[in-house]
């Protein structure tokens, strides 16, 4: 493969590191996606040397090549908008003299509406953690905070003690891109939080940054997306929900329980820390009861008594 397209590559991965803030999930995604399109021109293409010479056609050929593989219409639809943005940025560095990804079509992808868990369900999942030893302690304001804020697993165990104030019971949560959002402390979780905090130990010889750190594991070092993973895997075992649950299943819970509480969709993207109200949209599929209920609310053939004329 060419020396000028691996270097605007490269270029491009360091743009988005140093100035977009992308996590490490995300550039590695981007190292894939490009390792896919390598694969393509190697075998299909070749001599191609440079970012110019990706032209619509060689673009074209690659996505019916994707097609071809059987990739899923989401993935597809990745690796196009990987492109999007890598000759956006040759454009801007004057490597290419148009983005001819324009001209490609993103494969429709549908939308999965996210699995969440009622009310209920969620009431018994925070109380499964037992409350008599640290570790049940530190689970249940895990939990708790969580569902609370509706934070991303990552931004959880990203958080550092000076992160909560304690007055305003708010969390300054850094979420995609260092973007800091504020994020609610409910009561249950408040105190869930004091009740951790008094058992909370950190190790002897912990770095600083684990001497920080809202949540320790049972090593006193602070916590990994992985093992808040597993340990709610335990929980969903001990209590026999849904395993299709997830870290995540909290931030849609949460999201979920707002609309269907009656909050408006815009401050619900504000505490989600969402850029777009678009990706917010995907809430709105609020429970059929609270839609029966406002239609025998405001509809007058459905009011109770009310008699439809023969």
């Amino acid at each position: 493969m060419s020396h000028g397209l691996y270097a605007a590559i490269d270029g491009f991965l360091r743009y988005l590191k140093i100035e977009r803030n992308a996590s490490e999930l995300t550039l590695k995604s981007y190292s894939e996606d490009f390792n896919s399109l390598f694969d393509y021109l190697r075998d299909r293409v070749g001599g191609v040397t440079e970012p110019a010479q990706l032209d619509v056609t060689n673009l074209r050929g690659y996505v019916a090549y994707l097609h071809e593989c059987d990739y899923a219409k989401t993935t597809i639809a990745r690796r196009l908008a990987c492109l999007r943005s890598f000759l956006k940025y040759c454009h801007r560095e004057g490597l290419v003299s148009s983005n001819p990804a324009k001209a490609l079509r993103t494969p429709r992808t549908g939308r999965k509406l996210p699995h969440f868990l009622t009310t209920a369900e969620v009431v018994q999942l925070l109380e499964a953690p037992p409350a008599n030893e640290p570790e049940g302690l530190r689970d249940r304001a895990l939990l708790e905070t969580m569902y609370s804020g509706g934070l991303r697993v990552a931004e959880l165990v990203g958080l550092n003690i000076e992160q909560w104030d304690r007055d305003a019971n708010i969390l300054r949560v850094f979420g995609k891109g260092k973007k800091e959002r504020i994020a609610p402390v409910g009561r249950h979780a408040a105190k869930a939080l004091h009740a951790w905090l008094q058992v909370r130990q950190p190790a002897e010889n912990a770095q600083p940054s684990d001497q920080a750190a809202m949540f320790l594991n049972r090593f006193g070092t602070r916590l990994t997306t992985r093992s808040v993973g597993r340990m709610i895997e335990k929980y969903l075992l001990q209590t026999g929900l849904n395993l299709k649950t997830s870290p995540h299943t909290l931030r849609h819970s949460f999201a979920t329980h707002l609309l269907d509480g009656g909050a408006d969709l815009r401050s619900v993207q504000e505490m989600l820390g969402h850029k777009s109200l678009t990706t917010t949209q995907i809430y709105t599929h609020v429970s059929t009861q609270r839609l029966k209920e406002t239609y025998e609310k405001s509809h007058p053939h459905a009011r109770k008594g009310k008699q439809v004329p023969e």
